[in-house]
């Protein structure tokens, strides 16, 4: 009885260890998100100007740009990503106690990083492109309505794709996708976080480059695309209310072009 209770224990505290370093990790980079976004504000509008004036970037700008997305990325999707990398630290575990080790849930989480890293470096040259063609504010959001609703109306036309809603699924349901990609050894299990991580992508990239709808650094605009991403990810009807929000994309879109 006492060996049972020392293991439930040690389980428990497993869980405690995994989700609490999750936490952990959105957490910093959400601090980090909110003094950098303070920093730019604290600089007024003639100093954010200065800052962001149009000028050739320097390999420290572009170091800084790609850092500040990788920690957005963390801040964002680690949250709905946790009961996928729970589960898999919770198969490892049983895993352990059955003699059958596997490869901790650090590597699978690691694989489903790189894939948002990956993407941190295509939203900073992104970022780039539309800086040079002087289409940013201060805060990094197009200064352009018509390019704005055409990335709106492109947003909630993909949230109503097929490609959207396959990807959608295999992060609404970790057991399914856990038995059906199911990969041995350390290697196996970093190719799996990085297969996750790709699915993960195809269902928010767009999501993410709306961050150039409301500003890069707009931390309520950051907060609520990534309620919006938990929503669709974790609740029962967050299919449904991705089609919806894709719907009233769509109109916001139309709105906003109309204005140009």
């Amino acid at each position: 009885m006492a060996a049972d209770e020392l293991i439930e224990g040690l389980a428990r505290r497993n869980r405690v260890v995994v989700l609490g370093g999750l936490l952990a990790m959105a957490g910093l980079a959400w601090l980090y998100l909110l003094l950098l976004a303070s920093e730019m504000g604290g600089m007024g509008d003639g100093g954010a100007d200065m800052a962001m004036a149009l000028r050739p970037w320097q390999a420290a700008d572009a170091l800084l740009m790609f850092l500040m997305w990788a920690v957005m990325m963390v801040a964002m999707m680690v949250p709905s990503a946790a009961p996928m990398i729970l589960l898999f630290a919770a198969i490892a575990r049983k895993s352990k106690d059955q003699g059958q080790p596997i490869a901790s849930a650090a590597l699978f989480a690691s694989g489903y990083l790189v894939m948002w890293v990956v993407f941190s470096a295509l939203a900073t040259g992104l970022q780039w492109g539309l800086e040079q063609m002087a289409l940013l504010s201060p805060m990094m959001a197009v200064r352009a309505p018509l390019f704005g609703g055409l990335l709106l109306i492109v947003a909630g036309l993909y949230q109503l794709t097929p490609l959207k809603h396959v990807c959608l699924e295999k992060c609404r349901s970790p057991v399914r996708y856990l038995t059906s990609h199911w990969r041995g050894g350390a290697g196996g299990a970093f190719v799996m976080g990085l297969d996750h991580g790709l699915f993960c992508l195809g269902c928010c990239w767009v999501l993410m480059a709306l961050l150039f709808v409301g500003g890069v650094m707009n931390l309520l605009w950051i907060a609520a695309i990534a309620g919006f991403v938990l929503i669709e990810k974790l609740l029962p009807f967050g299919r449904r209310a991705g089609q919806v929000g894709g719907v009233l994309m769509l109109l916001a879109g139309a709105v906003v072009a109309l204005q140009a």
